[in-house]
């Protein structure tokens, strides 16, 4: 089986049609999201549009959580989400709540955004101490709770990495198709940085307990999605795009 592994698009549908592009030209079986679709200020209905054209596995991370759970308290203070809201309509979010949290998608093979039992919590990497740190092999194993599967697909950190346990499982982050930084005050403040402004993904390939991987980094018209990022206020974003580095 031969997969190709997209994450946290976050909205950037130029990123996505360079990854996608790209995905053509490596005739898969299977084209899986592992979450964060839509949530960020460049082009949240395109990026759906594009999405839909596409015969694509997908399950939901938190951000698409936050955007179909939002209260008007959240909405009135954050315009990047009333953008979101008042650009995508009802359909998508349709979508999104219909999404699964993760999937076991065969007997080998399972679909998380985190960790299987969590959304929101870094199956592979500590952050505690402002900057990710590789887990210990006991910690992954204590977070991915008894999930046997021999290949665990997971996103969230948007940091591309594949990791074998002792157990002989490998999991395997692709990284982010469309936001390469960002920073985060919870659960504390942390950066997470890939230090390119590409687009990122993996293609997997195996079977059974047999599993190779390949990290991809894409080039793309970043200009565009950072010109969207900063019609919107969102000079954060512009720096997070155009250089894949959370500075200060």
């Amino acid at each position: 089986m031969r997969l190709a592994l997209i994450s946290d698009i976050h909205s950037n549908v130029f990123a996505l049609e360079a990854v996608l592009s790209d995905i053509r030209r490596e005739s898969v079986d299977v084209i899986v999201n592992l979450g964060d679709i839509l949530y960020g200020p460049i082009a949240p209905c395109d990026t759906f549009n594009l999405l839909m054209q596409h015969e694509i596995v997908t399950i939901r991370g938190n951000q698409d959580r936050q955007i179909y759970e939002a209260q008007e308290a959240e909405i009135a203070s954050n315009p990047t989400m009333q953008f979101i809201l008042d650009d995508l309509g009802a359909a998508p979010l349709e979508w999104m709540k219909s999404l699964p949290a993760t999937m076991q998608f065969n007997e080998d093979v399972f679909f998380c955004h985190g960790t299987p039992e969590d959304d929101l919590v870094y199956l592979l990497e500590d952050a505690s101490s402002g900057s990710p740190v590789l887990r210990s092999d006991d910690d992954i194993m204590t977070l991915l709770a008894g999930n046997p599967s021999h290949l665990i697909c997971c996103g969230h950190t948007h940091l591309a990495r594949s990791v074998s346990t002792r157990s002989n499982q490998l999991i395997v982050n692709p990284g982010s198709v469309g936001l390469p930084a960002y920073k985060d005050d919870e659960p504390w403040v942390h950066a997470m940085e890939s230090f390119s402004h590409h687009a990122s993904y993996a293609i997997v390939e195996g079977e059974g307990k047999s599993w190779s991987v390949n990290h991809k980094r894409i080039d793309y018209d970043v200009r565009k999605a950072v010109e969207a990022a900063k019609s919107r206020n969102r000079d954060d974003w512009v720096s997070f795009l155009s250089t894949g580095r959370a500075v200060n």
